[in-house]
């Protein structure tokens, strides 16, 4: 019997009973920081937007929104394209239903950006985004085009979206007849042509989290546009997103990119978050 006791206090002493109360898990905070520049073009196309990255209660109560929207130079008004997305993208966000799921909302979100800009701008123009929110020690993303989202975690860079481009939708169409070779692809004359834009008639594809992604203290987010991550390679990025700061990860960013000093650089915009405990 005395065993038993003792046996029992043991147990008593791992597990709650069932009225006690877990203990809460600490709260993640974020820091944000951005970039934009006009590289060699005459006019910045590309928009963006963050929301609660300052206001640490309504980032908990209604999560962190941020969107990077990459307005299409060889269209009809690309800025006005990345600022209809933008626009329609946080009010959006602002009317989330956070009782529900919010991965379908996100995706939803996006279709009804560009049915906005198509709407505007006739189906001549168009516009990247790479977008997401940070709700509940969870990230639900979505993006459309060429833009980037990274995870830096541990030191390690991790790409979380899927480029909606010629050669993209050749590797998968390959993937599905058996291949899983993407080298033949890789020196498609047109392969960075893009298959999916905000503002393209008949836009049926939106790459998103279907379940929220766990985000960790330390991790480091990178939302950019192609100026950043068309450029610069994933060594260089990791680096940069290894600074003190989120505003000396921006700087390295920019300073990488003016480094090579391309006679065309495009528009370049990014937007830096780091998770903190």
């Amino acid at each position: 019997m005395a065993f038993l006791k003792f046996a029992q206090k043991q147990i008593e002493k791992r597990f709650l009973s069932a009225e006690a109360n877990p203990p809460e898990e600490p709260q993640l905070a974020y820091q944000a920081a951005n970039l934009q520049g006009l590289g060699a073009r005459a006019r910045q196309e590309d928009s963006f937007t963050v929301a609660n990255a300052f206001d640490a209660a309504m980032a908990q109560e209604k999560g962190l929104f941020f969107a990077v929207c990459d307005g299409m130079g060889g269209m009809r008004d690309g800025r006005l394209a990345s600022e209809t997305a933008i626009q329609s993208l946080r009010q959006s966000y602002l009317s989330l239903d956070r009782s529900q799921d919010l991965a379908p909302q996100l995706e939803q979100s996006v279709y009804q950006a560009s049915a906005q800009v198509e709407a505007r701008i006739g189906g001549d123009g168009g516009s990247t985004v790479v977008m997401g929110v940070l709700y509940q020690g969870g990230l639900y993303y979505a993006s459309v085009g060429d833009s980037f989202l990274y995870l830096l975690r541990n030191g390690n860079l991790i790409r979380l979206n899927a480029e909606h481009n010629l050669c993209h939708q050749k590797y998968l169409e390959a993937i599905r007849e058996g291949s899983m070779d993407p080298l033949p692809f890789q020196s498609l004359p047109d392969g960075a042509a893009l298959t999916e834009f905000l503002g393209m008639v008949g836009m049926d594809d939106v790459d998103c989290s279907v379940l929220p992604l766990p985000i960790d203290a330390g991790d480091v987010l990178l939302a950019c546009s192609d100026g950043v991550g068309g450029v610069l390679s994933p060594e260089e990025i990791t680096e940069a997103l290894q600074m003190p700061t989120v505003e000396e990860m921006c700087a390295g960013l920019e300073g990488k990119i003016a480094s090579y000093n391309r006679p065309h650089q495009d528009n370049y915009t990014a937007i830096v978050i780091k998770c903190v405990s």
